[in-house]
């Protein structure tokens, strides 16, 4: 099938982008023994874990049904950390992760025995307090009152008994300047710790894949701690693993006219790309302008009753109308593992596009996919 032949609304994930930033991210983990796994609560496309396991150290995840999708999926290193651990849950995340990484010092005690009676890896989430994000507190973990990781003044070193590592996760879309700021600050707060641990784990949120990131910085952050402190040094990224590397193909259904051109389209912001109204962001279109860059400009604007169902607006040379299919880029990130069918919404095709241009689709979703998560 080719990729105009795919039905929409459609994600398609090329698999050729992909394995470019599965060598980007292999590289850093050649030239520095450190370990880079996958961090599953941005892409969690299983058909894609075969590749993504030829090249990286394994997976992270978030909780109990991510750790299960990385062991039974990927199958190698397994990492997990939470907010909290439920107590019928602890038991199955022991028994399928390498590294539990806890919240708190109250969780650490609760369950670290186990853990540790399992030979796992035990490690505690830190808050080095060092915000590096402007205007995105929902994605700044260092920010005043979050609920992430336990700060210099709750430290209590006469607990770490066991624990052979610490984690810590401030960055979000972020080059490695930041990261370099960030362990400035957990050397500045913990330094005198991290003599007595195994490991560190650097967190997500580093755009390695991007065209402008700092590669050799990063390495440099990465062998200061090797080098200081002898520590195995890990990373999670997600985005980086499928940045730039899916699509979201969608039709136009209907033009609407309100003191402005509207395009109502078979995809929706808040159902398909949630991103665009949390974060907030404007996806890029594939053959579009800013607005009023073009002849033409339209808002478009999925199906659902939310009045803020709008991804953006756009210009294009030609006018639009109904049956024209757009292409929006990097939709393979933060789209399939955030999408819902509020309002019924179908939930859009998943496919993949090989280097020969063939796309094969190899999941749909129908009605019975919206019934089924209600009583």
């Amino acid at each position: 099938m080719r990729f105009e032949e795919l039905p929409t609304p459609c994600y398609v994930v090329d698999e050729g982008l992909v394995e470019r930033n599965l060598k980007i991210l292999n590289g850093v983990m050649e030239r520095t023994g450190a370990k880079i796994v996958l961090a599953q609560k941005a892409f969690s496309m299983t058909t894609m874990y075969p590749l993504i396991g030829k090249y990286l150290s394994g997976t992270t995840a978030s909780g109990l049904f991510e750790a299960r999708l990385g062991y039974e999926e990927m199958g190698k290193e397994n990492h997990v950390f939470a907010p909290a651990y439920r107590e019928d849950e602890i038991d199955e995340i022991i028994s399928i992760c390498d590294h539990i990484i806890f919240n708190s010092f109250s969780q650490l005690e609760k369950f670290k025995d186990k853990a540790l009676k399992a030979g796992r890896k035990v490690g505690l989430r830190i808050n080095p307090e060092r915000s590096t994000q402007i205007g995105h507190a929902i994605y700044d973990p260092c920010s005043p009152g979050s609920r992430f990781g336990v700060t210099r003044d709750h430290f209590r070193p006469e607990l770490l008994d066991g624990v052979s590592g610490l984690h810590f996760h401030t960055l979000c879309q972020q080059n490695s300047d930041d990261l370099e700021t960030t362990l400035n600050a957990v050397e500045e707060k913990f330094g005198e710790w991290l003599p007595q641990m195994e490991w560190i784990n650097f967190g997500g949120g580093h755009h390695i894949t991007r065209e402008d990131y700092d590669i050799p910085r990063l390495e440099a952050c990465i062998k200061r701690m090797q080098d200081k402190y002898d520590l195995e040094v890990y990373l999670e990224p997600g985005e980086a693993i499928a940045l730039n590397a899916g699509y979201l193909i969608t039709s136009v259904l209907d033009l609407h006219q309100n003191g402005l051109d509207i395009a109502i389209l078979d995809t929706s912001a808040t159902c398909h790309m949630p991103d665009v109204l949390e974060m907030p962001y404007r996806p890029p279109l594939f053959g579009s302008g800013e607005a009023g860059e073009k002849p033409y400009t339209y808002r478009l604007g999925g199906q659902t009753c939310l009045t803020g169902d709008v991804i953006g607006d756009y210009s294009f040379d030609e006018p639009l109308k109904s049956g024209d299919r757009l292409v929006f880029g990097d939709m393979a990130i933060y789209t399939m593992v955030k999408n819902t069918t509020f309002n019924g919404m179908p939930l859009p095709a998943i496919a993949i596009q090989k280097a020969d241009g063939e796309c094969e689709v190899v999941q749909q979703f129908g009605y019975q996919d919206f019934k089924m998560r209600l009583a």
